[in-house]
């Protein structure tokens, strides 16, 4: 019998460094009103929807930055998207900058900063929080970049691991599912970290710009697209579950993303893709039956992986040399 869940992608259009919250939440909330019209029972939005991607400037001073995260949710001002859940009975993810007070590793309690992402029920309750492990680009100023990418020194790596949870989605199908942020999706540990646990549905939000930005290389833009789908598709395939890739798109502050947020199935197929760099939502209708499929066959992991095979994957972090070949030698 047939798992039915109307997933709707909410790809964002650029939000401006000049633009407040208000406007902002004005504009998902009217995305949620098209997706509710069409039938969606939930609706993904990108990493740091909130806000620009604020990563790409320089403070010195890091506490200079906190005005771009959020200390609560909700908040007055994110206040009307939990309304709108509630109004149209969707779930929804929403990524965003998180500034936490709680315990360190040390047991120190302190202002934590995080890349999160979260899922919303339509009572207003969070089903799953996920902090992103990937961070990528550097800490600290490299004056020859046209634009920084300072994850690293804005963020924590996350502290939460890669937890799925089987929720109800909307007000029908319960479903198992994950979430990633943006980086994540080009690391195979993390979609296996949640194939792992059965997910059915991973909800990924990315800020992915068009051109690749480190000086010491150059690359053609389509590739960049090529390389998020891959990394998607390749997950999705590999892990016998539904993918919602979600971008932000379009000239945010002088710099483009790409966009191209995509849903794909089990079957690493692509069903849905945006074709703007604007705000637009693309809807599928997604079978959640469909992950078994693999998973009893080329993706049973119970009868095929072989974990006594694979130690260097949670012991080594760095690429090692291999040893070096000699005419002469046995293998």
């Amino acid at each position: 019998m047939a798992r039915i869940v109307t997933v709707a992608a909410a790809q964002l259009g650029p939000n401006q460094k000049s633009d407040t919250r208000e406007v902002i939440v004005g504009r998902i909330v009217r995305l949620m009103e098209g997706a509710h019209k069409r039938g969606a029972e939930v609706i993904v939005f990108p990493e740091l929807a909130l806000t620009t991607f604020f990563p790409r400037w320089y403070y010195e001073d890091v506490e200079e930055a906190e005005s771009w995260f959020e200390t609560q949710l909700p908040s007055a001002a994110t206040q009307p998207i939990f309304d709108a859940a509630r109004r149209y009975g969707l779930t929804v993810h929403l990524g965003f900058a998180e500034l936490a007070e709680e315990p360190d590793e040390s047991g120190t309690v302190r202002k934590r900063r995080f890349n999160t992402a979260v899922l919303i029920s339509p009572d207003g309750d969070t089903i799953l929080k996920y902090r992103k492990v990937h961070l990528p680009g550097h800490a600290e100023l490299i004056p020859e970049r046209p634009m920084q990418h300072l994850e690293k020194r804005y963020f924590e790596v996350g502290n939460l691991g890669f937890p799925v949870v089987n929720a109800p989605l909307g007000n029908s199908e319960r479903a198992n599912v994950g979430l990633l942020i943006c980086n994540d999706r080009r690391w195979p540990e993390a979609w296996r970290e949640l194939g792992l646990q059965e997910v059915e549905i991973v909800m990924v939000g990315y800020n992915t710009p068009t051109d690749f930005l480190d000086p010491r290389t150059s690359q053609s833009p389509h590739l960049r697209v090529l390389h998020s789908n891959l990394s998607v598709q390749a997950g999705a395939y590999q892990n016998s579950c539904f993918a919602v890739a979600v971008a932000k798109a379009g000239n945010e502050d002088g710099f483009n993303l790409f966009g191209s947020s995509v849903i794909v199935n089990p079957l690493g197929e692509i069903i849905a893709q945006t074709s703007t760099w604007e705000d637009e939502l693309i809807v599928a209708d997604c079978n959640l039956e469909l992950c078994k499929l693999s998973r009893a066959t080329t993706f049973d992991f119970e009868k095929h992986r072989r974990i006594e095979a694979y130690q260097r994957i949670t012991t080594q972090t760095g690429s090692s040399k291999p040893p070096v070949w000699q005419a002469g030698e046995k293998a």
